[in-house]
Order: C-alpha cells, then sequence, then structure tokens
C-alpha cells in the first residue's frame, strides 16, 4: 500500500469503529435479528470503503453513514419481502426516521448506563450479567446461588431501578434528560 492509500485506510477505520456501535444498533431497529443485522453491517462497511472517497467533508462521515446503513437495510428487507416478518417499506421508512432522529439521544443514554453499571458493586455486576446473558433462566440461577426465584426477581428490580435513576443523573448532568 501507499502512503495515501494508508492514510486513507487508516482514516475510514478511526470513522467506521467511531460508529460502527451506533450504526449496529440503528440497523438493528430496522431488520428482524441481531445475525441479519451483522449481515447487514458487512454489506454497509463494503459500500462505506469503496464510497469514501466521495465524501466530501469527513465531518459528515455519521450522518452519512447512516444514510448508507439506512439504504442497504431497505435493500436487505426488499429481498426479504416474501418473509410475513417484515414490515411494509413505510414502516420501515419511519422507523429509520424516528431512530435517526434519536440516535445520539440513544447513544448518550447506552454510554450513561454503562458508566452506571461500572459503578455497581461487583456481587450486583455479576447477577445482572447472569440474568441477561444468552439463555438464562431465573430458576436456574436461583438454585445454582442457593436462593429464591423471587429474592433474584426482587434484587435485579433494585439493580435496575439503581441503574435507571444513576442513568437519568448522568444524563442531566450532561444535560440531556
Amino acid at each position: 500500500m501507499t502512503p495515501a492509500e494508508n492514510a486513507k485506510h487508516d482514516q475510514f477505520l478511526r470513522l467506521y469503529v467511531s460508529h460502527e456501535e451506533a450504526l449496529l444498533g440503528f440497523v438493528r431497529t430496522l431488520v428482524p435479528s441481531r445475525d441479519d443485522a451483522r449481515e447487514v453491517m458487512q454489506e454497509v462497511a463494503v459500500v462505506l470503503w469503496q464510497k469514501l472517497n466521495e465524501l466530501d467533508d469527513l465531518t459528515n462521515f455519521r450522518p452519512w453513514a447512516f444514510t448508507v446503513a439506512r439504504f442497504k437495510a431497505m435493500a436487505w428487507l426488499r429481498d426479504r419481502k416474501r418473509d410475513r416478518l417484515v414490515f411494509d417499506e413505510d414502516v420501515l421508512e419511519l422507523l429509520a426516521d424516528e431512530v435517526s432522529d434519536h440516535v445520539d439521544a440513544y447513544d448518550a443514554e447506552r454510554r450513561a448506563l454503562e458508566a452506571c453499571v461500572e459503578k455497581l458493586d461487583p456481587a450486583q455486576r455479576k447477577l445482572l450479567e447472569a440474568a441477561y446473558a444468552p439463555g438464562a433462566r431465573i430458576d436456574d440461577l436461583a438454585r445454582a446461588a442457593g436462593r429464591s426465584p423471587m429474592s433474584l426477581y426482587k434484587a435485579l428490580h433494585r439493580i435496575r431501578l439503581a441503574l435507571m435513576n444513576c442513568t437519568q443523573r448522568v444524563l442531566a448532568q450532561e444535560g440531556l434528560s
């Protein structure tokens, strides 16, 4: 690779990685499953890389990337229109508009929640992670912990309330509530 190609590659990777999670969340709102979203994201990444030279102002990368993601998700859905679980295109347009309007707020909420989860004591964090692990069942967790399922539900409820309050405080401090 030439130095110019290396610079372009580095620049693309920095931009893409900094926005990938938000893009994946956006695509996930439009397609039925995580696997579908990952499939669409592969196509999005290819198009963004191929067309990066067409972007005049790199400060517009995020809205441009969301537009590409939107079109790729819509194309993916059109290709699978025979499936009865796919929304009508008008509904998808409405969903995409709604999510696009609020993506920065969702990112701020996610960051605040992550910060609040980090503030939990280790036992609370371990319980939360176990409860939300794929395939987790409260009755199995309760049995392993030697507790009743109801006590685990109550503990998780208290943790969720604490996280909600903490997240609201963090957002308020940032002027985003």
